[in-house]
């Protein structure tokens, strides 16, 4: 059995707005991640400071980048469908997609 999309798909019109997003929601978490790891390399003893519910820095750092993550996600998905359609609509009425 061959699996295809179940929709054909046209030209991607936001594919530059995707791409620029992404790699700055990817640089704002890579900044937050090399806080968690300079924290461990500088001063590990501050990952056992007892920060939330008894719980140490350590691990709400490292449940705070799991979250941090998934929000990230869910905020890129939200954008890029919502430029998607508008430069769909563009298409759509004869208009050229702006990237």
């Amino acid at each position: 059995m061959l699996h295809k999309p179940a929709v054909q798909e046209g030209t991607d019109h936001a594919v530059a707005y995707k791409m620029r997003l992404g790699m700055i929601m990817f640089l704002i978490y890579a900044v937050v991640y090399a806080g968690f790891v300079a924290i461990n390399v500088l001063s590990p003893i501050l990952m056992e400071a007892r920060v939330l519910l008894g719980l140490n820095l350590a691990v709400v750092y490292g449940f705070g980048l799991i979250v941090f993550a998934l929000f990230l996600a869910l905020i890129y998905n939200a954008m890029c469908v919502k430029k998607e359609k508008l430069l769909n609509t563009n298409d759509k009425n004869g208009k050229e997609g702006d990237q």
